[in-house]
């Protein structure tokens, strides 16, 4: 190849890439604002009071922040809007053996830092973190799950309860709770967490169909 050709190839070669990088630059930048929910004046609200309490001193947000306590991203994905407000507010009560001390955090601000993690929750991550694949975990992957199971699975218990080692720890483990609770009580549990447990956290299920609290109380049982 002579130099002349060399150099035309180096040219039009940089000329090629550094139009492909512009033209992919602008479509990125007019996609930025539709990987995120609009922001509303209490999402606003809520990111001071992340900031009020230097949240940010031990969790993280994003990538951002401290790594000693949980990643908030998805928090409101995974933790329903009752528990996360006992929880700001009093995390002892929810918790005994919770690290995060009582920070005064009031009602109303618990409310609109709530709505602020459920703001970053709906941040379009590509995906990022994936998901625990818990089914594989707990060895039950290619078996046909119980009705129960199921039920337990689409609403996603194991958030905050575990069951022979696989699942959160917000919540009383349940590996055992056949032996017990029986299924009057827990039926009742469900439908109305406060009534049995008053400083519990638990959201009620009594939205669930009678078949599905039943198939749920069925697997609750079998845990002995």
């Amino acid at each position: 190849m002579s130099n002349k050709a060399a150099r035309n190839l180096f040219i039009y070669g940089s000329l090629f890439f550094f139009a492909i990088f512009i033209v992919l630059t602008i479509d990125t930048m007019g996609k930025l604002d539709k990987r995120a929910p609009a922001i509303t004046e209490e999402v606003n609200a809520g990111k001071m009071v992340w900031h009020k309490y230097d949240c940010i001193g031990c969790h993280t947000i994003l990538g951002n922040g401290s790594y000693f306590a949980p990643d908030m991203t998805k928090i409101a994905e995974k933790k329903p809007k009752d528990y996360l407000k006992q929880f700001l507010m009093d995390p002892k009560s929810v918790n005994p053996k919770a690290s995060m001390p009582k920070l005064g955090i009031s009602s109303q601000e618990a409310d609109n830092l709530i709505a602020f993690l459920d703001w970053i929750s709906k941040v379009d991550t590509n995906g990022w973190p994936p998901k625990p694949i818990l089914a594989t975990a707990a060895g039950i992957a290619g078996k046909e799950l119980s009705a129960g199971q199921k039920v337990y699975q689409t609403q996603n218990c194991s958030n905050c309860h575990m069951i022979n080692g696989i699942g959160g720890t917000t919540g009383p483990e349940l590996t055992h709770v056949g032996s017990k609770r029986d299924k009057a009580w827990l039926i009742g549990h469900f439908k109305d967490p406060k009534a049995y447990v008053p400083n519990s956290a638990m959201p009620a299920y009594g939205y669930l169909s009678e078949e599905e609290l039943n198939n749920l109380t069925d697997y609750m049982v079998s845990l002995k």
